[in-house]
Formats: C-alpha cells, structure tokens, sequence
C-alpha cells in the first residue's frame, strides 16, 4: 500500500528515534542517565490522585463526554487564568479543553491553514509547529532567534519581507527550548505585528509556572483576544504529562472554528482526568513554592554539570530545562552528544532538533533526580 505523499514531508520525531537507541543501550546493561526529554518525574499532588480515584464512580464517568468538556473545566481554566495572569476569559466560548497542548497544535493547524498558506515557525523551536504545518500541506517559513536578540524575533527586519501568504505565527514564551522570557513590551509588540499583518498568533505557554517568578500570558495583552491564540497545558506544571490535558483560549470565534475540528476527532476526555485537572488548577501556592523548589535544587547541579563541560548558560532562564552554549571547538552539537552518550552514559538533546539555530547548543532536562544528576558529575 503506498502512503500518502503528506508523510514524505516529515520524519519520524527525534526522541523517538533516539530514545528506541538509549533503550538498546540500557538493554545492553549501559548504566545511561537520560537527561534528553521533559517528562516530569514527579507525581501530582494527593488531593489530584483522590479526585480521580473518587470521581470514577460518579454517575455517568465511564460515557462518552462532551467535545467542549465539563463546563466545571472551563471555568477552573478561566478562574485559573484570571488568578495567575489576570486575564478575563469566558469560560462558556473562550475556552477549549485539549487532549494536550500537542493536539492542539494540529487542530488549530487543520482549523485555519488551507494548502499553500504560510506559517511563521521560530528557529530555534518547538519541531511540531513544523512537521504539524507540512502534514496539512502548508508551507514552513522559518523566523530566526539568537542569543544576542534574547531569542525574540526582529519583528521590524520581519516586517520588511513579503508576508502576505502567511497566515500563522507561531511563538513560545517562556521560550522552548532556551527558557528566555519576553516582557509586557515585548509581547504588546508581537501583538501589534500580527494585527499590521492579519495574522493569527499563537503562543506556546506550557512553562510559565516553572522557576518563573513573573508567569506571564500573551492574552494579558490589550487587544491580543482579537488577533491571538494561547495554548497551555497541565504536564509541566502539575506533573500530568501523561494525562494529556491541555487547554486553547481565544476569542469565540477562533475557539469554535477549532472545536469544528476536534469534535471530529474524537469523543472526549475521560471524566475522571477532567475532575483531576480541576482539582490541580485549584492548587494553593504551596504547591508551585513546592516545585520551584525542588526544580530549584536540580538547576543547581545541573549547572555544576555544564561547568564539567565547559558550557556556558543563562541563570535567568526559566523552565524544566538547562539550554547551554558549547564550549569554542566543541563538535557539532549532534556529535557532541554522541560522544558523551557513548564514552559517558549521558543522553543530552542536540540544540539541532530545534531547528538549525540550535547549532552549537545542547540541553539538559531537570527531569532527573539530585542523586542522578550527582553521579553524572561524577562521570566526568
């Protein structure tokens, strides 16, 4: 059977591929440490494990459950938005829970992006935003980020160049994966791009809750509803990764065309994970004090780590991840990692499956425990 030419265009995902090979290696009695990939470690709080487990014998958890979920989510979403960002958003239009952020990156893709249309993708970022906007036969257009910029775009070099094929622009920030941050100024400025330009913008927001002192929402904005989308998600900042929950806010009109495309995709989220979401949107400060803290301790001797390796990175970055520059005369940030995960047992994520400005960099996950992260330093 011949596959469809759609699948020419993408590969299968990094991580995928690297991780079936660390497998192997552990399977051959390699003692590895994986430090590659954000999958938090650690459990989600008591009272969200309780929710769920009581919630399974209410009347009506095990049937199907409406596309747009329960409007007691919703309304958790929103309250948790008015809280943490002071944002205003209807709970009853404005909302949309998501089987995780990943769906919903292509659901706004499928609900917006007619063949040939363009979509801006930051370099170095999030590789879905690209193999998403080929599957749906649109067209990639890369913006580039550095260092020196703060990983921000040159919205005035990019507002001198041809975009009017382009459609979306996607953005991260916190920025995935180098941690940066954009201030107020600087969001209100991505804003004002869009709107010049008709596009739709979305950000990325899964990290703003991690060793950030200052959570930020692009819809915190004046106007952003008009032009903007958000999507956010419980895996970072709940430990809920497999769960997969996930959330888009807009305006009614944005949020209603991409329920037009998961309503067709499938039948909605289990109960018992919606009860249990409620529940962690619900979390008391403790709970964030909590995991700044133990993130806190594990950035600590991560950079330790770094330093081993002559690595250099900016204490100010926010996130589950350390995001470092490769020492003058490293190899390249693929072979960089092979060496280590070869001669040291170390799986590191090459900045390259980021995209090409990636080059040069690698990145520590502090999904690893003190004791892990410890003999890792003791590796070299």
């Amino acid at each position: 059977m011949i596959t469809a030419n759609r699948l020419n265009s993408v590969q299968e995902y990094y991580f995928s591929r690297k991780l079936r090979e660390v497998r192997e290696l552990m399977a051959q009695g390699k003692p590895i440490i994986n430090m590659g990939i954000g999958s938090p470690d650690l459990a989600p709080s008591p009272e969200v494990l309780t929710t769920l487990r009581d919630s399974i014998t209410d009347a009506g958890a095990h049937q199907y459950q409406s596309y747009q979920g329960l409007p007691e989510l919703r309304a958790a979403i929103a309250a948790f938005y008015q809280q943490k960002f002071g944002v205003r958003i209807d709970s009853a239009n404005g909302v949309l829970p998501l089987m995780g952020s990943k769906e919903g990156i292509m659901h706004i893709s499928m609900a917006f992006l007619n063949v040939g249309d363009e979509v801006l993708l930051p370099n170095p970022g999030y590789p879905t935003y690209g193999s998403v906007t080929r599957l749906v036969e649109a067209v990639p257009r890369t913006y580039n980020l550095s260092e020196e910029n703060g990983w921000f775009p040159d919205l005035e070099a990019l507002s001198k160049e041809d975009l009017s094929k382009v459609k979306l622009m996607w953005v991260s920030y916190p920025h995935m994966p180098t941690g940066a941050t954009a201030t107020l100024e600087q969001l209100t400025s991505l804003v004002d791009f869009a709107k010049a330009k008709d596009i739709l913008l979305v950000n990325d927001n899964p990290y703003s809750f991690v060793l950030s002192s200052n959570p930020t929402s692009i819809l915190s904005i004046e106007g952003a509803l008009d032009c903007t989308l958000e999507l956010n998600s419980l895996s970072k900042t709940f430990n809920m990764a497999g769960w997969r929950v996930g959330m888009v806010l807009g305006s009614p009109e944005n949020i209603n065309a991409v329920l037009k495309v998961k309503s067709n995709m499938d039948s909605g989220m289990f109960y018992g994970i919606q009860k249990g979401a409620i529940a962690a949107l619900q979390s008391g400060p403790e709970w964030f004090a909590e995991l700044d803290k133990v993130y806190t301790k594990r950035r600590k001797l991560m950079f330790q780590l770094a330093d081993k390796l002559g690595c250099k990175y900016s204490e100010d970055a926010v996130g589950m991840f350390v995001w470092c520059k490769l020492p003058e005369g490293a190899p390249s940030s693929e072979a960089f990692v092979d060496e280590v995960l070869y001669d040291k047992n170390i799986f590191i994520a090459p900045g390259t499956i980021f995209g090409s400005n990636g080059e040069g960099y690698i990145r520590f996950s502090l999904c690893v425990k003190e004791e892990k992260i410890k003999e890792a330093i003791e590796r070299f």
